[in-house]
């Protein structure tokens, strides 16, 4: 699809992938007894559930009656080898049970295993019992072996793109000096990610495995499972990349703080409280910890953390800020994006000014 505004004729294109890469009864349906409904909360890419009628018997037990169909946005799909890593790496966690089941993959998206648990909300990163599982399955990522570019260029990469396309974006249509943008960007953008980027390479932290976009709603709950492993599995890979481990840390406790399940303009909220504490943190890294090494955990392990994920919940802030201003000139998501924007970059310079203080904590 070369534009998002092609996502009018999606009817036709899932009913055609859904026979070519789920064969058997998805064969044999006809156009009019496919369907298709859109599912919200993707801010990147845009999400429908395929489904078999009700009527219609399965001619293999193993066949699904429902898939997911994830369609990539612009922004996805303007980042070179996007199509070919993210499929490679999604199958990978499939095959080892750490994601859904890949059905297909094609340049516009693919086909996956439809899982009927629910999102996390914000509230739930904040039960201990919820953020240690997820800190449990992080740490345990950040120990696997991918068939990814071990140089932690990723950060670097993605920022400076967005940077270009921002620029692009909002310079060629002359919205640069406008007074909303004015309001909360840096006055020398480039510089200040420059300066940014320098500043995290003092930091030295491990460059490891990452999720890069571990938020609530890309982490799945099955509440009738008492296995605290088992009931949490974690979706949405497109951002994975050998990054800093700081980054994936200070990334996920940002989330805390964003509620992206609200009906009304411009559908998110930010609440500056739910910004883990340090004991909040130093719990998370315990259990963080004991899936990323079997040492001995000692206090100097946690402090170490503490700096790395606090230092880089800042590039986190930039990044997305980028993100978002180029998702509101290009994505027909339904989201506030300048929005979001003005927040991330809001609370990048308040975040910059406290955090001197709370390192030496």
């Amino acid at each position: 699809m070369g534009d998002d505004r092609c996502l009018v004729n999606i009817n036709k294109k899932a009913y055609d992938w859904c026979k070519e890469c789920l064969g058997g009864t998805w064969s044999t349906l006809s156009e009019d007894e496919f369907q298709i409904v859109p599912l919200s909360g993707g801010l990147t890419n845009y999400l429908y559930i395929c489904s078999l009628p009700n009527e219609i018997p399965v001619l293999r037990p193993d066949e699904p009656r429902k898939v997911l169909l994830r369609v990539y946005g612009h922004i996805a799909k303007t980042s070179a080898g996007f199509v070919v890593r993210n499929s490679v790496i999604f199958a990978i966690l499939s095959e080892k049970c750490l994601g859904p089941k890949l059905f297909g993959a094609f340049p516009d998206g693919r086909l996956e295993e439809y899982i009927p648990a629910r999102c996390l909300s914000r509230t739930d990163l904040l039960n201990p019992v919820i953020f240690k599982g997820i800190a449990t399955k992080l740490g345990y990522f950040h120990t696997l072996e991918m068939p990814l570019c071990k140089r932690p260029k990723w950060l670097h990469d993605v920022m400076y793109r967005w940077l270009s396309e921002v620029k692009e974006a909002f310079l060629c249509n002359g919205l640069w000096k406008h007074e909303e943008l004015r309001k909360f960007l840096p006055k020398n953008l480039e510089k200040e990610m420059h300066d940014l980027m320098d500043s995290l390479e003092k930091v030295n932290s491990p460059v490891v495995f990452c999720h890069n976009d571990l938020q609530e709603g890309n982490v799945l709950i099955l509440d009738s499972c008492t296995d605290p492993l088992k009931k949490l599995t974690v979706i949405d890979w497109e951002y994975c990349a050998y990054n800093y481990r700081g980054f994936d840390l200070g990334n996920h406790f940002l989330e805390w703080c964003y509620d992206y399940n609200v009906d009304e303009p411009p559908y998110f909220a930010f609440y500056e409280e739910g910004y883990p504490s340090k004991k909040q943190q130093y719990e998370f890294f315990e259990a963080y910890l004991s899936a990323y090494s079997k040492n001995e955990i000692t206090d100097q392990d946690l402090k170490t953390l503490f700096i790395e994920a606090n230092s880089f919940a800042l590039a986190s802030h930039f990044m997305w800020g980028l993100w978002s201003l180029v998702q509101s000139r290009t994505s027909e998501i339904n989201f506030g994006y300048l929005e979001y924007a003005q927040s991330r970059f809001d609370q990048y310079r308040r975040m910059k000014q406290l955090l001197p203080t709370l390192l030496e904590e």
